[in-house]
């Protein structure tokens, strides 16, 4: 293993791990809401398919926020590249999966990792273990087995 040291970014990482910790901290504490994507956009979806946006501003605010930063930070750096070494029907294929597992483990990466064991959640770390087992054999496997 090698790390590419012109990439290695410390310092950007801290200071993005301690902003995404201080939102996910207002949002439980401002308005007792757990800052899981996949429930955020989950319930604002089944929102829209009933037409009724009541008691949604929280949820709107939120996905505006994440819609919105890269736009904002774009005015003081340059957004990284974003490159993809898949096809778009092996992304699709591969979203698709991601979301099944979303909806089968209660909860994606920021709810279970961040908010979940935060709280001391013992199915979160049982979550975070899974999709991290799980992460470290696909790229076993991937680079080692399949190269």
């Amino acid at each position: 293993m090698s790390i590419d040291f012109t990439h290695f970014t410390p310092g950007m990482s801290l200071v993005g791990g301690l902003l995404i910790g201080l939102s996910a901290t207002l949002l439980v504490l401002g308005v007792g809401r757990i800052a899981g994507i996949a429930g955020i956009v989950g319930g604002a979806l089944q929102a829209a398919t009933r037409g009724s946006f009541a008691g949604q501003g929280v949820r709107i605010a939120f996905i505006a926020g994440l819609l919105i930063a890269p736009t904002l930070w774009r005015l003081v750096l340059p957004l990284p590249a974003a490159t993809a070494v898949a096809g778009p029907g092996l992304l699709v294929i591969a979203g698709l999966l991601v979301g099944v597992g979303v909806r089968m483990g209660n909860g994606c990466t920021s709810g279970h990792g961040v908010c979940g064991l935060s709280r001391l959640s013992v199915r979160s770390l049982a979550s975070v273990l899974a999709f991290m087992g799980a992460g470290i054999v696909t790229v076993y496997v991937l680079k080692h087995l399949m190269a």
